[in-house]
């Protein structure tokens, strides 16, 4: 037999791997503060909630009249929470009041607003309309929408000492979006307690109100600076 001649030859590969950078792993600070702004706020406004305290409310309007009603509340709620929003710490800080004492007391309130949502509580707070008053401003506007839950929260979510303009901003921008998305839900709450019924809106009010309990007892603990959740120390 005649000897085989092979040759080899040598295959070049190169591999490129893609290193995650850190930007990729974790989120910015303004996408967590985005998501806590929205958290807090659309937790303390309920609009589920404010769905079927709306439909029983205005059961024997007409389609125009819900219609009227919902945005006059909407509106009404805005002007008290944007004025909470831009004068309420001026007020606090005239009075002598620190805003580390406000986020304690503010995150005890979300703490028993959440515990309120979480055992059915929520229903004695809208009272009954008196005669000769008009719905959107109450029980719609305030406590419904604009509730002690919801100004404490604006005040927190843009304290002076800790959030900068732009921040402050931010916050006012996802006030506006979750007051408009609370409009909207009023605006068709026939349809949406069709939809999901009295059942499943009671489910989600539960499920926003255990959400609302964490960022409370988050905000409590990073004002009393506890464990993890006090500022980091400089190295």
């Amino acid at each position: 037999m005649l000897p085989t001649l092979t040759r080899s030859y040598r295959r070049h590969f190169t591999f490129y791997v893609a290193e995650p950078t850190l930007s990729s792993i974790r989120m910015s600070p303004l996408l967590i503060k985005i998501s806590k702004d929205f958290a807090t706020i659309w937790t303390t406004i309920d609009p589920i909630g404010n769905v079927a305290i709306f439909a029983g409310l205005t059961a024997s309007l007409t389609a125009a009249e819900r219609h009227r009603t919902a945005l006059r509340a909407t509106l009404y709620a805005t002007v008290i929470l944007v004025v909470a929003v831009v004068a309420g710490q001026i007020i606090l800080d005239a009075i002598g009041i620190r805003m580390h004492s406000l986020k304690v007391a503010g995150g005890l309130i979300l703490f028993l607003f959440a515990l309120k949502m979480l055992f059915g509580g929520l229903d004695s707070k809208t009272g009954s309309p008196e005669a000769g008053r008009d719905l959107a401003v109450f029980p719609l506007a305030v406590p419904s929408i604009a509730g002690p839950g919801a100004m404490m929260a604006v005040i927190v979510l843009t304290d002076n000492d800790v959030y900068t303009v732009p921040q402050q901003a931010e916050t006012g921008i996802v006030l506006l979006v979750v007051l408009l998305l609370t409009y909207i839900f009023l605006r068709f709450s026939d349809i949406i307690l069709r939809g999901i019924g009295q059942q499943g809106a009671a489910v989600l009010v539960r499920v926003m109100g255990i959400i609302l309990a964490s960022l409370a007892v988050e905000i409590v603990l990073t004002a009393l600076a506890v464990g993890d959740w006090g500022p980091v120390a400089p190295r």
